[in-house]
């Protein structure tokens, strides 16, 4: 999704970060820094890029009305206030209207969302509000559990901390006992 990116605006500005932080980018090990910063951005960044209703169109009618669950989607995102990484798992499940959607789809939606500048707050919310839009299922469930470098390189400097968020949709919300067997399921009932 290079397209997105202004690839020599994003190079100068690595090149001009580099020597605010004292940094010679010309050194040899740092020549080629600023490419390779810019392309990383491009790519890890690339969910903007991706057509999230296309993504979820491609579904089959079956009738079914039973909780669909996808668990343990491992995911890598930008932390948008500052630009360090947090990875973690998402827990997708949904109580379909009859129509499904393949599981890889779900995977998809997890990456196109996390390959964003994020929170987690927000990426939690934003997958379960695009599965409601798109999908049309009687409710929508998505916990999310990850490590923040933001937190554990910088700052307050806890390592092995994992945050916990969850976002519940329709009967998920509504019903206690589908929110419960939800979060027995994927094995998050701090939740």
């Amino acid at each position: 999704m290079t397209d997105l990116v202004d690839l020599p605006r994003a190079e100068s500005a690595v090149r001009e970060l580099l020597i605010a932080l004292g940094e010679d980018p010309q050194r040899e090990g740092l020549v080629d820094t600023p490419r390779r910063v810019a392309a990383a951005f491009a790519e890890t960044l690339g969910g903007r890029g991706v057509d999230i209703p296309a993504l979820l169109s491609v579904g089959f009618e079956e009738g079914h009305d039973e909780m669909v669950i996808l668990r343990d989607v491992p995911f890598y995102s930008t932390c948008e206030h500052h630009l360090l990484p947090f990875h973690g798992v998402a827990h997708i499940g949904y109580v379909p209207n009859g129509r499904v959607v393949g599981l890889s789809k779900l995977a998809r939606l997890v990456d196109a969302v996390a390959r964003r500048p994020q929170l987690q707050e927000r990426l939690t919310a934003q997958i379960a509000d695009m599965l409601m839009v798109n999908l049309l299922p009687q409710g929508v469930g998505v916990a999310v559990e990850a490590e923040h470098l933001c937190m554990q390189m910088r700052g307050i400097k806890k390592p092995g901390s994992r945050m916990l968020t969850s976002a519940m949709r329709g009967s998920f919300r509504e019903q206690q006992e589908t929110r419960a067997e939800f979060l027995s399921l994927v094995g998050t009932q701090r939740l």
